[in-house]
């Protein structure tokens, strides 16, 4: 396939206000292109007739599915049904909804807990479906395989441009900073923030601190993104992140740095922590010339400052 322009091109982000989408839409204000977003009072993505009406009225050339209902381990665990259910019903009906309306190119987003609990490290494409998932998060990665899968299908059957990424870890402004039912940087982020404040002499961390982990700032992965539409045609997933890791212990002593919290950091070992180790293969999107940008520091402390504003927002 031939390099895909976006110039000119009219790009619906589904999913623009969350940390993802926002990021899209950021990155794509430098590609000449007519951006289209909406809100749920304009599009309820769980409504099959709303998004086929939604999309055939707008007629995008390009959709790029941000939109997702995610949380980290608790909300995985504590609503099982809802991450199931609606992430499965937003993949299909974009999907099917785009292939009807001759939506040129789509790009689905999934995440990294699609591979097996036990894969290969690191973790590359073909891993998938090739063993059992974490138990933790396996409500969240069904849904995101069924979309992978269907974008396959549709281009299996229909000769449909449709592509998935899977991208690492992510964090980055417009995370959801809850401090039980949020991914690791943003809940150690408020909890550690919040200590300061209170003069805390310890923040209590889920598990053991020795699981390793990949972060990938929603900056790089949105400029991957547009990478991928311009130069990447396949029914392959592919890995986007850093291929670089730090266990949870580590991470929390750069979030302690970061927040300024001088007290201790203490494990509690009954908490869930997920799989051990989960770094991505990022060969194929490195031999292809991408390759990310935002230093891990960078980022964080961005992300610290991003948060930051927000409290100072409500306050």
């Amino acid at each position: 396939m031939a390099d895909f322009l976006l110039a000119g091109k009219k790009v619906f982000v589904a999913g623009h206000k969350g940390m993802v989408g926002s990021a899209c839409v950021r990155r794509l204000a430098r590609e000449q292109c007519e951006v289209l977003t909406a809100n749920r009072e304009d599009v309820d993505l769980v409504n099959q007739a709303a998004v086929d009406r939604y999309i055939r009225e707008t007629k995008p050339d390009v959709v790029l599915m941000a939109a997702a209902k995610v949380g980290g381990i608790v909300a995985n665990d504590s609503y099982s049904g809802v991450f199931l259910y609606e992430n499965l019903v937003i993949a299909a009906n974009l999907i099917n909804a785009a292939y009807h309306a001759g939506v040129a190119r789509l790009l689905f987003l999934g995440s990294s807990c699609i591979y097996p609990r036990d894969a290969l490290q690191p973790i590359p494409e073909e891993a998938l479906l090739t063993g059992p998932l974490e138990s933790t998060s396996e409500w969240y990665a069904i849904a995101k395989i069924a979309g992978i899968k269907l974008c396959q299908a549709y281009r299996k059957q229909y000769g449909a441009d449709f592509i998935s990424v899977m991208p690492s870890n992510l964090y980055g402004p417009n995370d959801y900073f809850h401090p039980d039912f949020s991914h690791v940087i943003p809940g150690m982020l408020r909890r550690f923030h919040e200590a300061k404040l209170r003069g805390d002499s310890e923040v209590i961390c889920w598990g053991s601190g020795r699981p390793r982990r990949e972060f990938l700032h929603v900056d790089d992965l949105a400029d991957a993104c547009v990478f991928l539409l311009q130069h990447y045609s396949n029914d392959q997933h592919i890995n986007v992140g850093t291929g670089i890791d730090l266990s949870i212990a580590e991470l929390a002593d750069a979030i302690r740095r970061v927040t300024g919290f001088e007290g201790m950091i203490v494990w509690d070992n009954a908490k869930p922590e997920g799989t051990m180790l989960k770094r991505m293969d990022v060969t194929k999107i490195q031999e292809m010339g991408w390759h990310p940008t935002v230093s891990f520091e960078q980022g964080l402390a961005g992300t610290y400052r991003w948060f930051l504003q927000q409290q100072n927002v409500r306050s």
